[in-house]
């Protein structure tokens, strides 16, 4: 019987799935106790707070696979995972809609000043005029990143027409085409947007992708979603 330590909080239903499994043992554990039980796993599946380093890895004789429950693999020591032939797998586009609309939900509350105005409200004032929020529609969208959830985020920011570029290394002109999308260089969607919103995945290319060079050729008053 195959051992599976659970090492994040996982939902209720997906833990349902995996003991639905024949032939599997689950170790339901947390980030911080995990640590304990990976003498006997031998798969390991992780969301982003449990940290897979080397040293984890290497009191993991038994482990084969190591499964993340989202799309970023940072927490994980691949180098160290590839040495001892341990599989790696992750859930792209598990998520996507959901950060998508999530993206969506924050560039509203940004362009409204929701959460400045229920902070007054609740303090007893009433600052209408204080927290006059702008439109959307109109504005530039700059997508940092066209995976699974930058394509969601294009296509939503579109219902509300907006102008919307994109930045990718990894996309063609025809393939941004078919999503009606313009691809831009970065510095040019940094100058151009009004709204910058980032979907790309924690890599020794994109830590730091964003710093105060880049800042300083962003318009005043850019709204950034990270």
């Amino acid at each position: 019987m195959a051992k599976i330590l659970v090492a994040d909080k996982l939902s209720d239903a997906a833990i349902e799935m995996l003991r639905a499994q024949p032939d599997v043992e689950l170790i339901l554990s947390d980030p911080k106790e995990f640590y304990q039980h990976l003498g006997e796993a031998e798969a390991l599946l992780v969301r982003s707070a449990a940290k897979v380093t080397r040293e984890v890895i290497e009191q993991a004789p038994k482990l084969r696979v190591i499964g993340r429950a989202g799309i970023g693999v940072d927490n994980i020591d691949l180098e160290a995972a590839t040495e001892r032939g341990i599989l790696v797998m992750n859930t792209p586009g598990g998520n996507a809609v959901a950060v998508a609309e999530h993206t969506l939900a924050l560039m509203l509350a940004l362009a409204r000043q929701i959460p400045a105005a229920d902070a007054s409200t609740k303090s007893g004032k009433w600052e209408k005029k204080r927290f006059m929020g702008t439109e959307l529609r109109g504005k530039t969208l700059g997508v940092i990143g066209l995976g699974s959830i930058g394509r969601e985020v294009v296509r939503r920011a579109r219902a509300f027409e907006m102008r919307v570029i994109a930045t990718d290394p990894y996309v063609s002109p025809q393939w941004a085409r078919d999503l009606n999308v313009q691809l831009v260089e970065l510095d040019q969607l940094l100058a151009e947007s009004d709204y910058s919103s980032l979907h790309v995945a924690l890599t020794p290319e994109t830590r730091n992708m964003i710093s105060r060079e880049q800042f300083a050729r962003m318009k005043d008053g850019v709204r950034i979603i990270n």
